[in-house]
């Protein structure tokens, strides 16, 4: 049922969704142009079609954190387990290969925006040069200052308040500039129009990110003295960049980095934020984000909820924890090229019931796509990371962990994910304060949340509400006195 469901799905989309170009030069009016037949499509499947059903819900499933369960609407990506995730269908290496990238870089490795990345997530359409550039300067324009209450907030906040905290206390205070919650609550608002004010609030939350993450680093690493400027005429993760202290022209330059140390560190961030703006709607910081904004909560309130969820140990701070790992594992070998001393160590690792940080995926069950991207960051700059023996174990680990993995037999996914590369390239560069690792995480998710929190209004989903189950109910189920 659930392949037919999908044909069903992809066929309409071939004759409503896809005839619809958005041309419009700016967000709004592309997506002006496309919600008619979006909203169309949708009506039209639910009139007609409720009675689908998709899989089965098992007793297992129920007490196993619903994992595998397909009871999500996610409009923008979906994750399937051999081919990694798709944005609006397309692979990372498409999306490589054909969204625009900054047009002030000549430099043939450089990557694509995040920006035309989230035009692709809300119109489902490769934005052209002018659009993604129309976006990018949105976006500077609205983000070159953030609301005063926040700005006082974010300065006084405690210097060793945990990153993820500071992110989330600053997001929630912009509540206060929320077009959505201010109109909604003057009661002046229709539900036609919920969705012109929640993307107001949306491309506001975006274009703070660059400014608040360089605030909550300037906290912890330079007693909250500016690390950088803050450029309108520039992209959103070269302001991200700027504000961490980490280019030549328009900050403290803190790691002394050469002009093409610091260009590869923008497109580094490009890079990771670019790929990490979404991951379908079932993990925890998408699923949080678009559960509190169900109940009508704004942008602001619905995404800083989200954070904390990235918060986890068992999300977005895994990154950290691969770092730890690595540093660690040098420390205790002689060479980060020998495979005997690798070998053992990792099952050393397995043989005290713990695991390998890195590798596997509660989906995936191939090769992250994530960490090919990033690994391929690493390999066409050789000359850079030669000397790092922390890249270079994490190159080798790549190839060496999934056969051990194999041999040992109980991980489903013995393969890398993307957090057995990310971090530990951040950390090169001089991005080593760990628990930020997770800050830059949580500029580049909003996008895809934000997106969905958007098409949430527009075809006016409803609060998010399952039925729950008691011990009684279960024992009933299963047959048990």
């Amino acid at each position: 049922m659930i392949s037919a469901l999908r044909s069903l799905t992809t066929k309409r989309t071939f004759h409503t969704t896809r005839c619809v170009a958005s041309s419009g030069p700016d967000l709004r009016s592309a997506l002006k142009e496309l919600i008619p037949a979006r909203k169309q499509e949708l009506l039209e499947i639910k009139k007609n079609h409720s009675d689908v059903k998709v899989g089965d819900i098992t007793v297992g499933s129920v007490i196993g954190g619903m994992r595998g369960n397909s009871s999500m609407f996610w409009q923008s990506t979906s994750l399937d387990p051999e081919e990694g995730i798709r944005f609006q269908g397309k692979t990372i290496q498409e999306c490589q290969a054909l969204l625009p990238s900054d047009p002030e870089e000549h430099d043939a490795k450089k990557s694509f925006l995040p920006e035309s990345m989230l035009w692709l997530l809300m119109t489902g359409d490769i934005p052209s040069e002018t659009q993604a550039a129309n976006l990018t300067r949105e976006l500077a324009s609205r983000g070159r200052t953030i609301p005063k209450n926040t700005n006082k907030l974010m300065e006084n906040l405690p210097r060793d308040m945990h990153p993820m905290t500071q992110l989330a206390i600053g997001l929630a205070s912009m509540n206060q500039s929320s077009q959505f919650a201010k109109r909604y609550e003057q009661g002046a608002l229709s539900k036609t129009d919920y969705w012109e004010y929640t993307l107001d609030d949306a491309l506001n939350l975006i274009a703070a990110l660059p400014a608040l993450s360089g605030k909550i680093y300037s906290n912890i690493v330079n007693d909250g003295k500016p690390l950088g400027e803050f450029r309108e005429d520039r992209d959103w993760s070269y302001n991200i960049s700027s504000l961490l202290g980490m280019t030549t022209k328009d900050s403290c330059n803190r790691q002394n980095l050469s002009e093409e140390q610091a260009n590869d560190f923008v497109n580094l961030m490009r890079l990771y934020t670019g790929i990490h703006v979404d991951h379908e709607g079932g993990n925890v910081s998408a699923h949080t984000t678009h559960l509190v904004g169900s109940a009508l909560g704004d942008p602001f309130l619905s995404y800083s909820s989200g954070i904390m969820g990235l918060a986890g140990p068992l999300h977005g701070l895994a990154a950290q924890e691969v770092v730890r790992f690595l540093i660690e594992m040098n420390s205790e070998i002689s060479s980060e090229t020998s495979t005997d001393e690798i070998e053992k160590y990792l099952w050393k690792l397995l043989d005290s019931k713990r695991v390998v940080p890195g590798y596997g995926h509660a989906v995936l069950r191939k090769p992250d796509p994530r960490f090919t991207a990033m690994l391929e960051f690493a390999e066409a700059r050789p000359q850079e990371f030669e000397k790092d023996k922390n890249v270079k174990l994490m190159q080798i680990l790549s190839k060496i962990a999934p056969e051990v993995l194999k041999k040992h037999g109980k991980t489903k996914n013995p393969y890398p994910n993307v957090d057995s590369a990310s971090g530990i390239l951040f950390y090169h560069y001089g991005i080593q304060e760990m628990l930020f690792f997770t800050v830059i995480f949580g500029c580049s998710r909003s996008m895809g949340p934000m997106t969905q929190l958007v098409w949430d209004r527009i075809f006016g989903l409803p609060i998010e509400r399952p039925k729950s189950l008691d011990m009684n109910a279960l024992k009933s189920l299963c047959h048990m006195s």
